[in-house]
């Protein structure tokens, strides 16, 4: 999928006046039903099944809040043959561009990845008692880049508690190894399941705390694809499985050098030392290389890519900690403003520290910080609309898209920095 792009000029996009405010509105039936087809071809090829479990206070017609975890696009298709009545989808700014009429007929609510938007929470709750529409989250906000689940915003309690409506939980399985985002939008053959189930009913919400809602969504959430994928013995036998791997799996355990990882066919090679692994089709990481002295950088080789991915989030928190944390790198620019187009507007330069994102650019025009604690991630993503890895950093009135160099595997880095620096700054 693309995005309509514009070239434009920073001064000409900053006096662009913003879309005005506008009401969700309830789904059209007929876009609704063409959306489910659409979405029935890919699904039974994967032999799509939903295992329906207790729905106790919650019916097909009556309005709910529905929670979903995020492997990949897929995951609307999904949602599409689960989800049986009307509903609106929370999705992002950009998703409009180009087609907001169209994207606003099919349900979808617009916000801002990552970032604090008070009129969302009016929009959900409009949806929900004016519409009588159930409304569709995917409270992790960015897509898993490694299966496992990515951080979830503290205020998600206090949502669903002021929300009131009970609250329903789809988990999919088989999704993550369907289409994982580093794979360049590659479908693998792979089944998907996804489970269903009341997470709360408006009843228990009344009487629950604040952090007794955020622990029962947060162990609804404790799932690693990659584990169920073992266990199950589920194989991905394409012979491009690891391609795109490097994204993720950044920086080598044996030699500890990062952005030197290089991922072909079903392998993953560190070019400073030589060391390889190989992408097994039950999704493990099969070293298979010689050490010599049985020294490597890491505690230990890592066969499981998300326990390899937690090393690497404890070496940026080491780093931040020590204070030795920097990132600095040419990239290309372009907004978002409204919902016409996304505008490039030159290049720049990002940089990343202890003090948070800094972007210059556009001929000197361009100075934008943001802090540690203006969010608790960053919306990042590879091959962004087709164009290239990204980081988007911005704020209600202007996101800026960055699109660093396409030889540097950065994007998993910087998320997990921003994340453990939001962490470091709350705690002092």
């Amino acid at each position: 999928m693309k995005i309509k792009t514009v070239q434009s000029t920073y001064e000409e996009v900053m006096k662009m006046p913003h879309p005005g405010i506008k009401d969700p509105i309830k789904p059209s039936p007929v876009l609704r039903a063409l959306v489910h087809f659409l979405s029935s071809g890919e699904l039974r090829k994967a032999e799509f099944e939903c295992n329906v479990g207790d729905m106790k206070g919650v019916g097909d017609k009556e309005p709910a809040l529905y929670l979903m975890n995020h492997s990949c696009f897929t995951d609307l298709k999904i949602a599409s043959h689960v989800i049986k009545g009307p509903y609106n989808i929370v999705s992002t700014t950009d998703a409009l561009v180009g087609k907001e009429y169209l994207m606003r007929a099919i349900g979808c609510i617009p916000t801002q990845k990552f970032q604090p938007d008070i009129r969302l929470i009016n929009d959900i709750s409009y949806a929900l008692n004016k519409l009588h529409c159930s409304v569709l989250m995917y409270p992790e906000a960015g897509y898993t880049f490694d299966g496992t689940t990515t951080t979830l915003p503290d205020s998600l309690g206090k949502l669903v508690k002021v929300l009131g409506f009970p609250v329903v939980m789809i988990c999919s399985h088989g999704a993550f190894q369907h289409d994982p985002l580093y794979n360049g939008l590659r479908i693998r053959k792979v089944h998907i399941t996804a489970d269903k189930y009341t997470l709360f009913t408006s009843d228990e919400l009344k009487n629950l705390s604040v952090p007794e809602i955020n622990d029962r969504i947060h162990d609804a959430f404790g799932f690693d694809n990659l584990a169920e994928q073992y266990e199950a013995g589920i194989k991905v036998t394409e012979d491009f499985r690891a391609e795109g791997l490097s994204r993720v799996l950044y920086k080598c355990p044996v030699c500890g050098k990062e952005g030197r990882m290089n991922a072909s066919g079903i392998s993953l090679e560190c070019t400073e030392c030589g060391s390889k692994w190989e992408l097994t089709e039950l999704g493990k990481m099969k070293f298979c290389s010689e050490i010599s002295d049985q020294k490597t950088y890491a505690p230990k080789l890592f066969d499981h890519i998300p326990d390899w991915y937690a090393w690497e989030r404890e070496c940026v928190r080491k780093e931040l900690e020590e204070g030795t944390y920097h990132f600095e790198a040419p990239v290309n620019i372009r907004m978002i403003v409204d919902y016409k187009a996304i505008y490039e507007v030159g290049d720049g330069v990002l940089t990343h520290t202890d003090k948070g994102f800094h972007l210059t650019g556009c001929d000197g025009k361009l100075d934008y910080y943001r802090k540690p604690m203006s969010s608790y991630s960053v919306n990042s993503d590879y091959f962004f609309y087709e164009i290239g890895d990204m980081i988007s950093i911005g704020d209600k009135d202007k996101l800026f898209y960055c699109f660093p160099p396409k030889d540097m595997d950065v994007v998993a880095k910087i998320r997990l920095a921003a994340e453990e620096l939001y962490k470091l700054s709350k705690s002092r």
